[in-house]
């Protein structure tokens, strides 16, 4: 196998779970959502240089509203990177696609370098659990189908395998086995990434990549039976995709970041 600092390589930035509010000081469990994601912002220009594509994967929002969409995308613009995101269960579609009208935000198949990107839109409205509606289940078919010598990374907002967390696997994807059949039928999907969770989580199964990011704000404790916050600051995931398939991962978390949780809150 050819050595990886030989192999060219785009580079891809996972932010999830903002939950930003039409307020500016708006606060989740305690954190200030606004605060936090500039202060992962921070991070990411600190630690990326090149980024080949910014993907947002769901709950953007907390409220709904247009105008913590519009702070969002006006935040995440300095990094000058192309952006594509998709709807969580806390997101409001139409206000979303509003902010997105003249953009290319919302594309559902993007090609960079050797790689095609799947978005998938598993939200359902007023539902925290996820489902992917027939006309995604063949977006992806058809995505996969097309790809020719493309490797192919999927991305949704609700985990599709358990991450054994009781309370949070009762509002994953609820028809998992869809999709981990399609994938199963196409060798050329590498790795599918998800947001929700509020947690890393990083697992291979049958050479396909599962991967989990990080809240940029509060984040939840893993293999926890009941609602559960855990005090890891808040971060995100970076990825290299390379041209052969391989691809490189890890989570990155904000450093000396004041925050207090309110653990009296006993869901979001």
């Amino acid at each position: 196998m050819e050595p990886l600092d030989t192999i060219p390589y785009v580079t891809v930035v996972q932010l999830s779970d903002s939950h930003l509010f039409a307020d500016v000081d708006g606060r989740l469990l305690g954190m200030q959502t606004d605060d936090s994601l500039q202060q992962v912002m921070s991070a990411v220009i600190a630690e990326q240089s090149n980024i080949d594509l910014l993907l947002c994967t769901g709950d953007i929002s907390q409220d709904g509203s247009i105008v913590s969409y519009q702070r969002f995308a006006e935040t995440v613009k300095t990094l000058g990177a192309p952006m594509r995101w998709f709807a969580g269960n806390h997101d409001e579609r139409l206000a979303l696609q509003q902010v997105c009208a003249e953009t290319d935000w919302l594309q559902a198949v993007y090609d960079i370098g050797a790689w095609r990107i799947v978005l998938l839109d598993s939200s359902v409205a007023n539902k925290v659990y996820g489902m992917l509606a027939e006309d995604q289940l063949t977006l992806l078919e058809q995505a996969l189908a097309s790809a020719g010598e493309r490797h192919v990374l999927i991305g949704l907002h609700h985990h599709p395998v358990p991450i054994h967390s009781c309370w949070m696997d009762k509002i994953g994807l609820h028809n998992a086995a869809q999709l981990l059949s399609i994938v199963s039928r196409h060798s050329n999907v590498k790795a599918v990434i998800w947001g929700h969770v509020h947690q890393e989580f990083d697992q291979l199964i049958n050479g396909v990549r599962w991967l989990a990011a990080p809240s940029t704000c509060v984040q939840f404790a893993p293999r926890s039976d009941d609602f559960a916050v855990d005090d890891k600051a808040p971060g995100y995931r970076w990825l290299r995709l390379y041209e052969d398939g391989q691809l490189q991962t890890a989570v990155s978390r904000v450093e000396n970041i004041d925050f207090e949780i309110d653990y009296s809150i006993k869901g979001y």
